[in-house]
């Protein structure tokens, strides 16, 4: 009989505000063998600005030596630290007491960046030994350059199976670049999924979140449900992608006049630079960077942000033996995110429950 499913928890120390960590071999380091035995693991990120890539792209990206790095940093350039986010206006942070307000990080671009670059806080890789496990951190360093505490957990397990599905309909407005916060207690879709969970007596396993099928010009996403970020500045990148990248060629100027012909200019030579880094690091071809970048110019949400068609949570019965609930960070929240309106104003998600074994 394989072993009963293990969950570990890693700590994580960045070295600079954007690392990289093999969570692999910190996890042998603080846990030894334990999980060598399972076939599979999940990786379970706590944060809006630190999480995982697919196993698939990450693989591919591994091969390139460099590739997880050259692939984020390209994101990284387009999301330029310091520009005009308006999730970083801390006068208009209302939810935020003044003491909040000092120490709150400025970090816009990281969880822009997050979710344009495809990282996820949960993700599922088969278990490959001495293969790297890359845990991505685009905002490693507290505003005294002290490095911040990061958590992960791990699940190792044999294989995991289907223990019920249901479809869920959310509710969503005429307006064609909108988002919506799954986890608003209005929807009462994590009450569902809690039932769910509760009925079928899951310990360890998780939620996948599909979009059915016939669902268009939408994604999911899991990050932070703050009002300036999700409804200011992620839809002036759906509108714009290149307009935080014009704002730093904006500041780097230091004539205000030359702005209006010159600021275009510096924002698509930046972008097509930083394309050029990611896809080279991939290993594809000039012609498809140009492509590719003629298509995020035409289509910029569908395009620009690799917004996926589903995301997983983790079920964990770390807190009550047995008793199996959702696990995740303060701040996550998976989000759904149209760029064209919906003629019903209502989005189905396919939610399966699994078992881990």
């Amino acid at each position: 009989m394989p072993a009963a499913p293990r969950e570990v928890t890693v700590a994580l120390t960045p070295r600079a505000r954007f690392d990289v960590i093999d969570v692999r071999a910190e996890a042998a380091r603080q846990h030894g063998d334990a999980l060598d035995e399972f076939q599979n693991c999940l990786y379970c990120s706590f944060h809006t600005t630190a999480g995982y890539l697919d196993q698939s792209l990450a693989s591919r990206l591994g091969r390139q030596g460099n590739g997880v790095e050259a692939y984020v940093g390209a994101f990284r350039t387009v999301f330029p630290e310091g520009a005009d986010y308006r999730h970083d206006n801390m006068e208009e942070r209302s939810e935020l007491t003044d003491a909040q307000r000092v120490v709150e990080p400025r970090n816009g671009d990281s969880h822009l960046g997050f979710m344009a670059a495809g990282l996820k806080p949960v993700v599922t890789y088969q278990n490959i030994p001495g293969g790297p496990v890359s845990f991505v951190d685009l905002d490693g360093m507290q505003a005294d350059q002290r490095p911040r505490r990061r958590v992960t957990t791990v699940v190792g397990y044999a294989a995991e199976e289907v223990v019920a599905r249901v479809r869920i309909s959310i509710p969503v407005s005429n307006h064609p670049l909108d988002s919506v916060n799954l986890k608003d207690p209005r929807l009462g879709f994590y009450e569902q999924l809690a039932e769910m969970i509760g009925r079928f007596g899951v310990g360890k396993g998780r939620l996948r979140l599909d979009l059915a099928s016939k669902e268009r010009h939408v994604g999911l996403t899991v990050n932070e449900y703050e009002t300036l970020l999700m409804q200011h500045d992620l839809t002036e990148v759906m509108r714009n992608p290149v307009r935080f990248v014009a704002e730093r060629g904006r500041h780097a100027l230091h004539d205000p006049r030359l702005v209006p012909t010159k600021t275009l200019g510096y924002a698509k030579y930046d972008l097509v630079r930083a394309l050029n880094e990611a896809l080279d690091a991939l290993g594809l071809s000039e012609s498809l960077v140009e492509r590719i970048l003629a298509k995020m110019m035409g289509v910029p949400a569908e395009r620009f942000f690799r917004m996926k068609r589903s995301v997983s949570l983790l079920v964990s019965d770390r807190q009550r033996d047995g008793r199996g609930a959702i696990v995740e960070g303060t701040y996550q929240s998976p989000i759904l995110v149209q760029w064209r309106s919906s003629e019903t104003r209502m989005r189905e998600i396919e939610a399966t429950l699994t078992r881990f074994v």
